[in-house]
């Protein structure tokens, strides 16, 4: 039976033009999304046999399989969540009067400013060496918001932290429109940020924050 399901998107594969084309929202959801679900139920399946079996010769590729898959999965039901088409109130700037007030107060204190909070998450996107992610996360420790850089969908990653707003920097996410100009599309990305998801993500994350135990 399978563990992990290919989530439904919350929109029709036009709703985020001109930003993002339906071929590619199609196709980097029916495909390459699957993939990931797929990928890791099957290392899932891979795993089971191996205990069964008790044979470990796979082991540390089997693991990295599942880190690889299930963070792919994660990633891109958050992606989705977060846009919205401008129509609907995607883009602009979280501001108290669109009832988001305490994400726009936490990422002033944060980063100083939206606009340098843009800056960062802007770079962090559009630099990745290859493929990954840029991710805003509520880091639990500090109670605060941290930009990350993804390698892949797994690497480079704070442990305990949360992503609440992820940009996906792989060329499938944007090669069919954007070509090789990765850094167009990760500024055209704020055209349709979902800030009452994100706001959402946020607040959810800080009511967990005390499900990180680091001591007995």
């Amino acid at each position: 039976m399978a563990i992990y399901t290919l989530p439904e998107l919350p929109y029709d594969y036009a709703a985020l033009e001109p930003v993002i084309n339906p071929q590619i929202i199609e196709l980097h959801h029916d495909k390459h999304h699957a993939a990931y679900v797929k990928g890791a139920n099957d290392t899932l399946e891979q795993l089971a046999e191996a205990r069964d079996k008790e044979s470990w010769g796979a082991i540390n590729g089997l693991e990295k399989n599942l880190a690889f898959h299930l963070s792919g999965h994660i990633l891109h039901s958050i992606y989705w969540h977060n846009m919205n088409s401008p129509k609907d109130g995607g883009g602009g700037e979280p501001t108290a009067a669109d009832g988001v007030g305490e994400l726009a107060d936490a990422i002033t204190e944060s980063f100083g400013s939206f606009t340098k909070f843009k800056a960062q998450l802007t770079k962090a996107s559009a630099t990745t060496q290859g493929s990954g992610w840029g991710v805003l996360a509520y880091e639990p420790l500090s109670d605060r918001l941290i930009v990350e850089q993804i390698y892949d969908h797994q690497g480079n990653v704070g442990q305990g932290s949360t992503p609440i707003l992820v940009f996906d920097a792989w060329e499938h996410a944007f090669y069919l429109q954007y070509k090789n100009q990765k850094v167009d599309f990760i500024e055209a990305m704020w055209e349709v940020v979902n800030w009452q998801d994100v706001a959402k993500r946020y607040e959810a994350a800080k009511q967990r924050v005390n499900s990180l135990l680091l001591a007995p």
